[in-house]
């Protein structure tokens, strides 16, 4: 059993932890130990360490209580001193908040208790000692529902049923006759308290504690346990955090911000989260507690008088209007503004990157809740680290290890068509939470959202407004709308990391669950039917609104032009047509390290060529119907080459086993028995005889080319003649001629030999001479345990790590969604092998074959081209050993450009 500190305090200025120390008590309480020492305005309080959650999870609930005990009881004693007040005393409450705070931010996806610390004898004192009964029964309605939702489970039993408190909540208003919470007497919150606890002991069988330390120990367990709910599983899997972090637990005392018309609460960013812009923005609500701003229940205000004026404009609000009926908080509370605006400066300039903040004023005071470094889009991301680095506040490797490669999908995605926008039907506008373009078939409900994702729909979310619930449809969705909430409402923070699409506070449209309709301005649209979203604008479409590529140039090309300065690893692509080559070109690929042959054989006149070939018996057959291939082939080439022109281009030879390209089904069968003029019976025989048991270690690759060395002379020639004739147009190809599967050193110089026999050919007929290389394909364990012998005549490796890790595991990567996920929950696997390179067994066979390679040729040219080259930890690592290039699809190219520099940057 571990004797360390379990528990570290902090308040009036001082703190044990501190920023460095988010390992062990997460964000949130790291952070605020921070602001402690650099003298923001923080409650007192304590963080329990994330090692705890652990122990909570190794040795249970109860030792952990006993553990904790002394040190909890310390540092609430700790609390009632600084804060002069006294835990569950009627006379002269402290109230308590107790909030979870990983070491990586996960917002929404575990609990938080508020105004922990009340019953029916403390909320009479606070109700006394404040001379604000409705204050004091507001916040112990709050307690009741949030304690009896996250610590006794009272929760909606199906999909359709909203939340049982506020149920009770809307029964009791409708009662009232009014519309708002905030429209509630004293009265009536009282009846909501009892109505709350009756609904728990009768749908839970658990009564609402009353004593305030039960409620203390409740809570803390209860956020432990939140570690391990559905939602914060699934978004750690989507995120990649690791379940062994942990979270930590952290205790304050309550500041109140629903105490009056002097009391406020809000979220609020140093930068735009959504576009990166350099302006300060956020929302607060008068009189509210900070669960109203993000739940998306009430739509909040805006703090900055700008951001108010944006928001208006948006909701079609005259600015007669916006002043009179929501007012920006430097407008309603200058004096307030002022003090916030200051410290978030000094919160930006001491992290030196964009602060996402919690604040509650209470009676004309503020206090800070939380800073943390802002969950942002790819787009904000990459402006934000070049303006930084243009204000001078951090350097040029800092710029590059502040983006996440993976994030630079976001601005590859398409955006609307500008010409098809322009003719779209709007049904209505919100506000722009998540930038990005969304088309899809409306679904209503997360499990909904998942099954028409899996069936192979594109869907929009659309929701009143959303909660961490919903978290597995917000993933597969393309885009997400909500009725209510603002900006940072948890449908946009979530979208905005996620990268996801999303339109909130779209207060127009109606949300029918049961009915599954949504009403937007009397037009009534169902369950399946298209919509369109533009997170940049808040504008909603009826139907399909057609898009196009997105413009990469400003902020993305000075981050590439800073990643080229810093690489070691250059960055080729896996491309078979120029087309593919040109985009990955434009991405700032250095040339191909993959050209699959093979793809090029699909179309209507080739594939004839092709079937005519593997069917021939003879070899003047075969000879004869790659004769019809050769000017496919070598066309094909002068496009890539030209796409290319002064890059490598390296091209493996036929790899796919010869059944891949005769049909299996009847009615091709036929087809081509009437293309070939023969019998169908001829054709079936011949197809069956082509078929193997295991084709992935049948005839294929080089074996292939050593069986019928003709195949490999006739693409040699495509090959070669086509760089001799763009040669002598005066440009500069690079053909590099790569054999597949080589096993063996004998393979690869029987396919070397008729490849330098053939190209000799070539050139003579030609009268000209072109520099090329003959490499081959590592995806063998074998080729890579005597890649000394091979490299002795091969020019250069390529690792196809796919095979290579199907090879090496023993996996098809075809079959291993069957036992995959049972792997990934037990943690045999932590990952799946085909997404993320195997370092320990696959990379050390790579890095193994590097230098068994370079010991016999010094010079050895060695890259990647499997999936894992544009995967970012399978880049960092191909940096370490020493690799040339890794390749991989256009659309990643940007992706592995920055992990590349990051790699160079991490191991230097």
């Amino acid at each position: 059993m571990k004797n360390e500190k379990r528990v570290y305090t902090f308040g009036n200025g001082k703190a044990e932890g501190r920023a460095d120390m988010r390992n062990q008590l997460g964000g949130k309480g790291a952070n605020l130990a921070e602001m402690n020492l650099i003298g923001i305005p923080v409650p007192p309080g304590f963080t329990i360490t994330t090692d705890v959650c652990n122990e909570y999870y190794e040795i249970g609930k109860e030792k952990v209580v006993e553990l904790l005990k002394s040190e909890v009881e310390a540092s609430m004693k700790h609390i009632e001193n600084l804060m002069n007040l006294k835990f569950g005393d009627p006379e002269n409450p402290l109230l308590v908040s107790v909030r979870s705070g990983a070491r990586a931010s996960m917002p929404g996806m575990m609990d938080t208790i508020l105004n922990l610390g009340l019953n029916d004898e403390v909320v009479e004192g606070l109700a006394k000692k404040t001379g604000n009964p409705r204050f004091a029964y507001d916040a112990y309605r709050r307690f009741v529902q949030m304690y009896g939702d996250v610590v006794l489970g009272l929760k909606p039993v199906n999909k359709t049923d909203i939340d049982p408190f506020e149920e009770i909540i809307e029964k009791v208003k409708e009662e009232k006759g009014v519309k708002l919470d905030n429209e509630l007497t004293v009265d009536d919150l009282k009846k909501l308290v009892k109505l709350f606890k009756e609904a728990i002991l009768t749908r839970t069988g658990q009564a609402f504690p009353t004593n305030p330390v039960e409620q203390l120990w409740g809570a803390i367990c209860a956020v432990f346990d939140s570690w391990m709910n559905d939602r914060a599983i699934l978004y750690r899997k989507m995120e990649g955090i690791p379940a062994e972090w942990g979270t930590a637990v952290t205790v304050m005392a309550m500041v109140f911000g629903n105490m009056g018309e002097t009391s406020a609460t809000g979220v609020c960013f140093s930068r735009n989260a959504a576009t990166g812009e350099n302006l300060f923005n956020g929302e607060w609500l008068v009189n509210a507690q900070g669960e109203d701003v993000v739940a998306g229940i009430r739509t909040p205000q805006q703090i900055t008088k700008v951001g108010s004026q944006r928001w208006a404009e948006l909701q079609g609000i005259s600015e007669e209007d916006r002043a009179a009926k929501y007012p920006s908080m430097e407008e309603a509370m200058p004096e307030i503004y002022k003090e916030l605006d200051a410290i978030q400066t000094r919160l930006e300039d001491h992290y030196r990157d964009m602060q996402d903040m919690e604040f509650t004023v209470q009676e004309g005071k503020l206090w800070f809740l939380q800073t943390r470094n802002g969950k942002r889009t790819g787009a904000a991301m990459v402006k934000i680290a070049i303006d930084l680095l243009h204000e001078g506040m951090i350097d040029e490797k800092t710029a590059i290890q502040r983006c996440e490669p993976q994030k630079l999908d976001e601005l590859l995605h398409p955006v609307f068509n500008k010409e098809e926008v322009k003719k779209a039907k709007s049904l209505t506008r919100g506000l722009p939470a998540s930038p990005g373009a969304a088309c899809g078939q409306i679904v209503f409900f997360a499990e909904d959202a998942a099954k028409w994702a899996g069936d192979g729909h594109k869907v929009v979310l659309v929701r009143i407004e959303t909660s961490p619930e919903d978290l597995a449809g917000m993933a597969v969705a393309e885009g997400i709308l909500t009725a209510r909430g603002g900006m940072t409402s948890h449908a946009a923070v979530v979208a905005r990391g996620m990268g996801k699409c999303c339109v909130s506070g779209a207060g127009a449209i109606n949300v029918n669950y049961k009915q599954k309709t949504v009403e937007i301005d009397g037009k009534v649209l169902h369950e399946g039917d298209y919509i369109s979203l533009n997170g940049s604008t808040g504008d909603v479409y009826d139907g399909k609104v057609s898009t196009q590529a997105a413009d990469l140039s400003g902020d993305f090309a000075e981050l590439m032009e800073l990643c080229a300065k810093y690489t070691r690893l250059v960055v080729r692509t896996n491309a078979d047509t120029p087309h593919d080559a040109q985009v990955a070109r434009n991405f700032g690929a250095v040339g191909i390290g993959l050209c699959r042959t093979e793809h090029m054989f699909f179309d209507a006149e080739k594939i004839v060529a092709m079937r005519e070939m593997i069917l021939s018996e003879t070899l003047e057959g075969r000879k004869k119907a790659l004769q019809k291939l050769l000017p496919f082939q070598k066309a094909d080439f002068i496009g890539i080459f030209k796409a290319m022109d002064g890059c490598p281009v390296n091209i493996r030879l036929l790899d796919p086993p010869l059944h891949e390209f005769v049909p299996q089904d009847a009615k091709g069968q036929q087809e081509m028995a009437e293309d070939m003029g023969v019998t169908v019976e001829y054709i079936k025989q011949r197809v069956e005889s082509l078929s193997e048991h295991n084709p992935m270690l049948g005839h294929r690759g080089c074996r292939l080319g050593n069986t019928y060395p003709e195949i490999t002379q006739t693409q040699t020639r495509a090959i070669i003649s086509a760089a001799c004739d763009l040669k002598k147009q005066g440009l500069d190809p690079k053909p590099e001629i790569m054999v597949p599967l080589t096993g063996s050193v004998f393979e690869f110089e029987a396919q070397e030999k008729v490849i330098r026999e053939e190209a000799a050919k070539v050139f003579e007929e030609e009268g000209v001479e072109i520099p090329f290389k003959v490499g081959t394909m590592i995806e063998i364990p074998r080729a890579a345990l005597t890649a000394d012998c091979i490299a002795r005549s091969a020019e250069y490796f390529s690792f196809g790590t796919n095979d290579l890790t199907q090879m090496t595991f023993g996996y098809s990567r075809d079959d291993i969604a069957s036992f995959l996920p049972v792997y990934l929950e037990k943690k045999i696997l932590n990952v799946d092998p085909f997404q993320v390179l195997d370092q320990r067994g696959v990379g050390q066979l790579i890095q193994m074959a590097v230098e068994k390679g370079r010991g016999v040729r010094s010079d050895l040219k060695c890259g990647i081209c499997g999936e894992h080259g544009g995967e970012p930890s399978s880049v960092r690592f191909c940096d370490k050993i020493g690799l040339n290039y890794v390749s991989c699809s256009p659309f990643r190219v940007p992706i592995a450009r920055l992990a590349a520099a990051q790699a160079a940057i991490e191991n230097e």
